[in-house]
């Protein structure tokens, strides 16, 4: 099964109402503890980055980790660039090997998000590669994407929108938040089924880190086929590398404790696939 593009995954979760865990990666070791659970639970997979991660190393360094470790994998497993900040990245990142791409264009007016997405919707498909794209605002922050309050997505909106771009697929406004929650989120989920009722695409939902299982669980069952989680193994990982110094100051080898981070990203990773649903769904 190995690399692909998330097209297919995406379709596939929509006509069998569950939801694609898509998991953000900052190394190796978490690239490695994504795909060992989705192995473990025969599911299949997205590894994102964000923009600002790919400033910390290029898309060919993560395209490039990505696809060696799926091509010993046998489930489904793409990588895709998480709010693609501008045209120019999401082709780099096209270029470098990615199998799907993300353009954000949710602080332009409405005009200019449709232009930018559909700049970038057709140079992907003229290569195979599907496009994600962002209409209203999920507050928060995570890496450089930072909004102030949550612009709720309007049906008739993304209706115009996803027909006009020609994306594959459209991450929605209900009331969600990059980073962990300040307080306690309260999602517009009848709003989700309005926007799922009149948009074809496969619906993504962000800001996932936090939520209860609850709340991702009713949201995939209102027609959300890609759930994006970042902020909580960023936690898991730092948490666990953190305990074993604690119990273990003179540690120098780098391998010992980053294997205690991966089994501590990848039980995450497992717990949330759960909820998704998509567990026992890679073919």
């Amino acid at each position: 099964m190995a690399f692909v593009t998330s097209e297919k995954m995406l379709l596939d979760a929509q006509a069998g109402h569950y939801a694609v865990g898509a998991f953000n990666a900052e190394n190796m070791e978490m690239v490695k503890a994504i795909i060992a659970a989705a192995e473990e639970l025969k599911a299949p997979v997205m590894i994102q980055t964000t923009s600002s991660t790919l400033k910390y190393a290029s898309p060919k360094m993560y395209a490039s980790m990505v696809k060696a470790e799926a091509e010993k994998a046998s489930v489904p497993v793409c990588v895709h660039l998480d709010h693609g900040s501008s045209f120019e990245l999401a082709v780099e990142c096209m270029i470098a090997g990615y199998s799907s791409v993300m353009i954000d264009g949710s602080k332009l007016s409405f005009e200019e998000n449709i232009a930018v997405s559909k700049k970038v919707a057709d140079v992907a498909r003229a290569n195979g590669i599907p496009v994600e794209a962002e209409l209203g605002t999920v507050g928060g922050k995570e890496d450089d994407v930072v909004a102030d309050g949550c612009a709720y997505t309007d049906p008739q909106q993304a209706k115009e929108f996803a027909e006009r771009t020609g994306i594959t697929s459209l991450a929605v406004g209900i009331g969600t938040a990059h980073g962990f929650y300040k307080g306690i989120p309260v999602l517009d989920v009848d709003r989700l089924s309005e926007i799922a009722a009149v948009v074809d695409i496969p619906l993504v939902l962000h800001g996932a880190s936090g939520l209860s299982d609850e709340q991702v669980s009713e949201c995939v069952k209102r027609g959300i086929c890609k759930v994006n989680f970042a902020t909580e193994l960023r936690n898991a990982y730092s948490r666990a590398i953190a305990a074993y110094f604690a119990k273990d100051p003179e540690v120098v080898d780098p391998k010992k404790y980053g294997k205690e981070a991966m089994e501590a990203v990848k039980e995450l990773v497992k717990a949330r696939m759960k909820v998704c649903g998509c567990d026992g769904k890679a073919e």
